[in-house]
Formats: C-alpha cells, sequence, structure tokens
C-alpha cells in the first residue's frame, strides 16, 4: 500500500481542490481582466483533464460591475454595492462559462450568504447541491450573493467562505490565490519583510506582523487568509497561499506560504456550529456548569443557568459564558429566550414535562 503523499505533494494530488480566487487578481479598474480568467481557467481545466475535481470560489462580482455603472471606485453605501454585484455577477458568469466551455467543461454558478450557512437546514442543501454538481461532472463556482448580503449576515471576504465549502465538500485541500505571493513576516513592500514558506501551527504567527486591509476593489487582507487557512488546517485540509499569476505552480503545491493541517477532519456538524453560525444570545453559566460543559462534555441545564441576554429562537446559536463572562462553548439552543429567564436555576425535575430537556444538548454543543 503507497504511503499518502505528504506537505505540498499533497496540494498536487488532491483529488477535490477548493481554488479562492480575489476581486485584485481578476479585475482592473472595474473591469474583467480576460487575460488572467483565462490563464486561471486553463490551469484549473488542466486539472480536471488530469482526473481531479476542483470547486472555483470566485470574488470579483462588485470590483467587475464598477466600470459598466460608470463608478471609478468601489462604492461604500451597501445599495450601490449591491447593484454593482448585479451587474458584475453576470458578467463574471458568462466569462467562466464561456473560457471552461472552450475546454468542454460545464460550470454551475452556487451564490451563498452567510445565512445559509447559519442555518443548518440551508447548509445541508448547500452541501446536497455542491456533492450533485461534482457528481455530475460540473465545475461549481461559488461566490458570496453580494446582490442580497447585508453588513449583518456577511462572511466579510471570500477567504472565510473558501475554507468552509472546502469543509462542505470535504476537500483535500484549498489554495488561495491572491494578488500577493504569500505570507511575510511584515508588509512586502516595506524592507526587511521575508517570504515564510511554511506554517505548522498558530504559534508560528506570533512573530508576523498581519496587516487587515486589502486591496481597493476587494474586502479582504491577509487577515482573512491567514483566519481561512487555519479553519480549513484545522479541519484537516492542506492550504496553500500564492498568487494568482502563478496558478500552476500553486496547484502542483509549488511557491507560497504552506499552511499545514492543524487536527483531523472534524464532523461537518461541529465545523458548523464553530465557524458558521452567529450566535443570537448568550448564556452565563455558573462554575459547576462550565465543569460539566467544558470538562465533562455534558449537555447544559437550566440549573446551571445564570442570566441570558440576547433574542433568539429555539435552534439559534448561543454561546456560553463562564462567571467572568469569557467565552467557553457555543451551542443550539432548545429554548426561546422569552422562555428562560423564568426558569432559571430550576431542577429539571421541578418543570412540567413539556419544559424537561437540556438547554443545549451535549451533541449540539462545540467547546471553543
Amino acid at each position: 500500500m503507497s504511503k499518502a503523499p505528504d506537505g505540498r505533494a499533497a496540494i498536487a494530488a488532491a483529488a477535490l481542490t477548493v481554488v479562492k480566487v480575489g476581486s485584485s487578481s481578476l479585475t482592473y479598474r472595474g473591469r474583467l481582466r480576460d487575460s488572467r480568467l483565462s490563464a486561471l481557467v486553463e490551469a484549473l481545466a488542466a486539472r480536471r483533464a488530469a482526473g481531479q475535481q476542483v470547486v472555483l470560489v470566485s470574488s470579483g462580482a462588485i470590483a467587475a460591475g464598477l466600470a459598466p455603472l460608470g463608478l471609478t471606485t468601489r462604492p461604500r453605501d451597501l445599495a450601490t454595492q449591491q447593484a454593482a454585484a448585479s451587474v458584475g455577477q453576470l458578467l463574471l458568469a458568462e466569462r467562466y462559462a464561456a473560457a471552461f466551455a472552450r475546454h468542454g467543461l460545464t460550470v454551475g454558478q452556487v451564490l451563498l450568504t452567510a445565512e445559509d450557512l447559519h442555518r443548518r437546514s440551508s447548509y445541508r442543501n448547500a452541501v446536497r447541491t455542491l456533492e450533485r454538481l461534482l457528481a455530475l461532472g460540473v465545475i461549481p463556482i461559488v461566490n458570496e450573493n453580494d446582490t442580497v448580503a447585508t453588513h449583518e449576515i456577511r462572511f466579510g471576504d471570500n477567504d472565510r467562505l473558501a475554507a468552509l465549502v472546502a469543509h462542505l465538500v470535504r476537500a483535500d485541500a484549498l489554495v488561495l490565490l491572491s494578488d500577493i505571493d504569500g505570507l511575510y513576516t511584515a508588509d512586502p513592500r516595506k524592507p526587511g519583510a521575508v517570504l515564510v514558506p511554511e506554517v505548522t501551527g498558530p504559534a508560528e504567527l506570533a512573530t508576523v506582523r498581519i496587516g487587515g486591509a486589502g486591496s481597493g476593489v476587494g474586502t479582504g487582507g491577509m487577515s482573512t487568509k491567514i483566519e481561512a487557512a487555519l479553519i480549513a488546517g484545522g479541519a484537516g485540509v492542506e492550504v496553500l497561499l500564492s498568487h494568482a499569476n502563478a496558478v500552476d505552480d500553486a496547484l502542483a503545491g509549488r511557491g507560497g506560504t504552506y499552511f499545514a493541517p492543524l487536527g483531523h477532519r472534524t464532523a461537518s456538524r461541529l465545523l458548523w456550529l464553530r465557524h458558521a453560525t452567529t450566535p443570537r444570545g448568550r448564556l452565563l453559566l455558573d462554575a459547576g456548569a462550565v465543569t460539566a460543559v467544558v470538562r465533562n462534555r455534558a449537555s447544559l441545564l437550566l440549573a446551571g443557568i445564570t442570566s441570558v441576554t440576547g433574542d433568539f429562537a429555539a435552534g439559534d446559536a448561543v454561546e456560553l459564558a463562564d462567571p467572568t463572562g469569557t467565552v467557553v462553548a457555543r451551542g443550539l439552543v432548545a429554548f426561546e429566550s422569552e422562555e428562560l429567564p423564568e426558569l432559571l436555576g430550576k431542577s429539571t425535575r421541578d418543570l412540567p414535562a413539556d419544559l424537561r430537556r437540556e438547554v443545549v444538548h451535549r451533541d449540539d454543543l462545540i467547546v471553543l
């Protein structure tokens, strides 16, 4: 039996790879760069020809819509961003469909909002759609649905979306393509900055000075790429960060910054709870409940809750905090926020039969 490839070799050998490309790599002055898009498509088509599957997470909808609308910079107001995305997403999809068709490949567009992954039912629907597209030989092209997304329910950047998609489709590798050729110890435009070829754990990032801002047409920066790498790496996915101009090398595991997996592949439900949910409230626990939940991995009962904040329905995600307010876990609550205050501190056996249930069941809980 042959040994599984290690490190960078695993990127090249990955049976299923998620590739994310940023806005600045695809557009220039509000227009799509056909040469860049064609080069990316050619590299992904070669991957498919070699018998490997790919999912493309592509930014660029808002940026591609700027010039057709007569805009010179990315708009700040949400309504104009949504209008630009409406125009740009159509252009982006048309160009991708035509470019892949030249290689005999069919693409399918998958537009997601953060809300789609916050709710378990929508999350599972997204999984089924992506899996079916891949089974049919279609290359899924995923983007955040900027036309309808609001500031409150955005992923923040497609880097994080790409990491979640990598887990959704159980990808072997995630390749993040940007306008920079990897992670540097400081701003690469400044003297003394050195490329970091490999990251094997979060501790190695302690000496790296990370900027938060991205290009003028995108929303990301190096911090979002590192967050994405850690999310994917924590789920056992190999990650490479590289320049979009070097897509062939990146898919072969060469150049850029390689992020080693930080753990084994986790259950989709647990990763969803940790990274794809937005807490709607917070439950403050006493010391005994914290021990039960964190150390003993037990369900949370009413008797261990001291206070409730937020407005949530049964089935929503909530934070669980210790007596000092430090969040220690996240879970799906089985009660509405209006029900809980008058029940706090009561023993389960003293409640009516219809209320005798865990507040957060241990199967619906992730320790942070």
